[in-house]
């Protein structure tokens, strides 16, 4: 049974930095891809930074040239590292994984055959 397990996230001031955590465990999906979403009270849940391979990664314009993924495969881990967090940033982010490196856009949730519950990030102004 694939399970991904997200931590890190908590209350941060605007302008700081966290980073979160996503550890899967029961199979590797770190050769197929995976991906950071996230959703805000009251919004649809987004696309935030997704990565394939060894060195492929891909961001939401919101979040370009603040955010970075990476992944650690020896741990079966990715991290995205979140600085100059704005109160915009407040979600419940969410990793996610892919099963077959056919599963469609990196970009979108249907692309995801896995997800974590969630870790909440709060930015206060």
């Amino acid at each position: 049974q694939a399970q991904l397990v997200e931590s890190g996230g908590e209350l941060v001031q605007a302008g700081g930095s966290l980073r979160l955590s996503c550890v899967a465990s029961g199979r590797t999906f770190v050769t197929y891809g995976m991906g950071w979403f996230r959703q805000a009270p009251g919004k649809e849940r987004e696309f935030v930074a997704a990565i394939r391979g060894s060195s492929s990664t891909y961001y939401a314009d919101s979040v370009k040239g603040r955010f970075t993924i990476s992944r650690d495969s020896a741990k079966n881990t990715i991290y995205l590292q979140m600085n100059s967090l704005k109160p915009e940033d407040t979600a419940i982010y969410y990793c996610a994984a892919r099963s077959s490196p056919y599963s469609g856009s990196y970009f979108q949730e249907p692309g995801y055959d896995h997800w974590g519950q969630g870790t909440q990030v709060t930015v206060s102004s």
